[in-house]
């Protein structure tokens, strides 16, 4: 499919490839095991609404967004599925939460507390940090959330319908005793929500990782962000589910960015390219322009050492990355033409680019490449 007739630069998003990784997952979950998809962050990169709406459609059996904002977008759609908001709510939302059915993640006492003076409630769970240290509640801060939670006068506990926690270090099976101590802490605050009258509360704790190497973690539903998109949390958690858990599972990354040659003209030893001047020719070569840049997520640090894809054949960056254009030179033998697709991430031919490759460059990591690809930048389904 070809949009370059209309479209600079587009991002295109594999059907079959995000069937294969939601099946992948159905089969290391038990039947009663939930998989919600993770969303947030613009679907990291790949469109919340397009990914969303096809991710509904394919039967995942919720969503989890980092705000309102977002719930509420799924919402417009005629998303009616479970929505877990995973990051805080300020309270002046409560009203848009309680609108749009959207369950909200209460993590410290001082947000449990305007949560229960503001009468506005909705369904919430309660977020336990037995390790991340970054949201939730302590073990000895429970029974203080407890008096409040089932304080009569609020009539707030009917809302509580479950518990979670996050693992800090899940991807790495060899070394698993950080993510234990953590499910042993989360079993002693269910526990402690049990003896406080809570026994049916949802209970979930792993994310991708988790959900590959610790199926002891799977509880009533798991939170799938990374994976469905076909991204391995780590190196290592590819290797070791093969090796040590004897499985042989297959996620296929769903996205490609693809863009136009705008230009192309003939380089000369000497020219300098780029702004400050930051690469000299040293032999005659034919550049060609394309029309993307970091503001539309293509690095700065992959100034004069990235690479694109045109016409199967790997083209090597010139010079500094510009905020809306980018100039690389030709490989020997490539003809290229005005309108020529450009393949930023993705396969073109025998060549691929992954967001890996140009996190490994980056010194990053591929959740930030992706996640970084402007919100703009349309979106479609191939």
């Amino acid at each position: 499919m070809v949009f370059n007739n209309h479209y600079k630069t587009w991002i295109e998003i594999d059907k079959k490839s995000v069937i294969s990784n939601i099946k992948t997952f159905r089969l290391i979950l038990k039947p009663k095991t939930k998989l919600f998809a993770v969303v947030k962050s613009n679907a990291y990169g790949h469109g919340l609404i397009l990914f969303s709406g096809l991710a509904d459609k394919l039967g995942v059996d919720g969503f989890c967004v980092d705000s309102i904002i977002e719930g509420r977008k799924l919402r417009a759609v005629g998303i009616k599925k479970p929505i877990l908001c995973l990051g805080p709510t300020l309270p002046g939302l409560f009203e848009d939460a309680i609108n749009g059915k959207i369950i909200l993640t209460i993590s410290n006492l001082e947000a449990l507390s305007a949560f229960a003076k503001s009468g506005k409630f909705t369904n919430f769970h309660i977020k336990i940090d037995t390790g991340m240290h970054r949201q939730g509640f302590y073990l000895n801060e429970i029974p203080k959330a407890l008096r409040i939670i089932k304080n009569p006068k609020s009539g707030l506990g009917s809302f509580l319908k479950g518990i979670y926690t996050h693992f800090a270090a899940a991807k790495d099976v060899t070394y698993p005793s950080y993510t234990l101590r953590q499910l042993n802490k989360f079993e002693e605050a269910n526990t402690l929500f049990k003896k406080a009258g809570f026994k049916n509360l949802l209970r979930h704790a792993a994310a991708t990782g988790g959900a590959i190497l610790y199926p002891q973690s799977h509880f009533d539903f798991v939170r799938i962000g990374a994976g469905l998109y076909g991204f391995w949390p780590t190196r290592e958690t590819k290797v070791q589910h093969q090796l040590v858990l004897n499985r042989k599972l297959m996620l296929k990354p769903i996205l490609s960015w693809r863009s136009v040659v705008s230009e192309v003209k003939d380089l000369i030893p000497g020219d300098l390219v780029g702004y400050d001047l930051t690469e000299e020719i040293t032999k005659p070569v034919t550049a060609a322009i394309i029309p993307i840049g970091y503001w539309h997520g293509f690095s700065r640090a992959l100034s004069g050492c990235g690479r694109v894809l045109i016409n199967g054949l790997s083209a090597k960056v010139l010079g500094r990355v510009s905020m809306d254009l980018l100039t690389v030179a030709l490989p020997r033998g490539l003809k290229a033409k005005i309108g020529d697709r450009v393949t930023l991430i993705g396969r073109d031919k025998k060549e691929i680019i992954r967001a890996d490759d140009l996190a490994e460059i980056t010194n990053g990591i591929s959740y930030e490449v992706i996640t970084r690809l402007n919100p703009l930048i349309e979106r479609f389904l191939v």
